[in-house]
């Protein structure tokens, strides 16, 4: 983060120069044109012939003078700036390291199979952001065939959040009525709130539209038990709705945020019924990278100046743990409290008959003539007896 600050002060200077340059041009040059135009409005209103020749030359001499000097001072102050952008490059240079492969297996897209992972991750990607286009491009120019049921869900998913964003619910509706009984089992209350956020835009007609809105309020009926005091504020609205809900204690049901808010509950939602995370694998897997690079990139310069070898071989755990934050975390994960290490599935962690837990790397170093002391009690048992444990 200090060598984005860094940049970003050498960006802000360019950027405070370039105003303060543009500025300053606009009221030499409006100077100049007022000059030029009193010039011309007096060789108009007295003739050529008429005006002393000595004085008007003396009055074109410092015309010309002033247009010269004028521009030779932009001229100067425009190299000024080229400076301070070429200080932009350098400091760009000097806090990030352009040379990144160090830190990346060379084999780790070597072969056909892996080629294709990352294509079809792309490729989902871009159906994800509803870039069907570039996607069908992708798929033709790299080869990869992407099954049509694998590409419906997304062609639909995209279609119900660009009328979502449009301030259209009729879609999402229709898709939260067919899928409602996977929406109950999930705990969803998308339906509900897809009724809720139309019953709002209803009240946002005015009184022209209380019949409709009295009407719609049916729809909440299978939902009273769950949200009894929504819908109580819901249909208590409608007593203002002739003096206008703006105006009414009730003026927080027009918040306009609740229109990016249904978006992520329905991508949330839907993401679920189709068993997909709700955030595209790639997104998370490049926030990931940008976060844990530089901290690879220290790792490895201080592997190299200490000529450490073999320390760190590309295999499948780094040198050192990454703090990636708590929206990085996914799965629990066990580090074994007498090896400390994180447990994998070649070392998984093992449960024990008196309810402690250690890996299983450690079980069979602890081992002794068949038999295995617990670290932390005085228990003896047999390791044979020991559980694996799945999180």
């Amino acid at each position: 983060m200090e060598q984005c600050a860094c940049v970003e002060r050498e960006l802000e200077k360019v950027l405070h120069r370039f105003v303060m340059y543009g500025h300053q041009s606009e009221e030499r040059l409006d100077e100049l044109l007022r000059s030029v135009c009193d010039i011309r409005a007096q060789l108009v209103a007295f003739g050529v012939q008429d005006a002393d020749l000595s004085v008007l030359s003396q009055t074109m001499t410092q015309c010309c003078k002033n247009i010269k000097e004028t521009v030779q001072m932009l001229a100067s102050r425009h190299k000024d700036i080229h400076g301070s952008v070429s200080k932009v490059g350098k400091a760009i240079d000097r806090n990030f390291d352009a040379e990144i492969s160090a830190v990346v297996a060379e084999t780790v897209w070597d072969t056909p199979e892996r080629q294709k992972y990352l294509s079809e991750t792309i490729v989902e990607h871009l159906y994800r952001q509803g870039m069907l286009s570039v996607a069908e491009d992708l798929c033709q120019e790299s080869g990869v065939v992407i099954d049509m049921s694998m590409k419906q869900p997304f062609l639909e998913l995209n279609r119900i959040l660009e009328a979502l964003r449009m301030q259209d619910l009729r879609p999402a509706l229709e898709w939260a009525v067919t899928n409602r009984q996977r929406l109950l089992d999930l705990n969803s209350s998308l339906e509900f709130k897809l009724h809720r956020l139309y019953f709002i835009s209803l009240l946002n007609g005015g009184i022209t539209n209380q019949m409709e809105a009295l009407q719609y309020a049916r729809h909440f009926q299978p939902f009273a038990s769950q949200h009894q005091r929504d819908i109580q504020i819901l249909m208590g609205s409608l007593v203002y709705l002739r003096h206008g809900i703006e105006n009414s204690p009730y003026r927080s049901l027009l918040e306009p945020n609740q229109w990016a808010e249904i978006c992520n509950i329905f991508t949330r939602d839907a993401c679920a019924l189709l068993g997909l995370s709700v955030e595209s694998p790639l997104s998370v897997s490049f926030a990931s990278g940008c976060m844990a690079l530089p901290v690879l990139m220290n790792i490895k310069q201080v592997i190299e100046q200490r000529q450490c070898s073999g320390v760190w071989t590309h295999k499948d755990e780094l040198p050192i743990e990454i703090d990636l934050g708590k929206k990085c975390w996914y799965h629990s994960v066990f580090a074994c409290p007498i090896l400390r290490q994180q447990t994998s599935e070649s070392n998984p962690p093992m449960k024990l008959i008196c309810g402690h837990v250690i890996s299983r790397d450690a079980l069979n170093k602890l081992t002794n003539a068949g038999k295995l002391k617990c670290p932390y009690c005085p228990m003896e048992q047999n390791p044979s007896h020991a559980k694996q444990i799945y999180f």
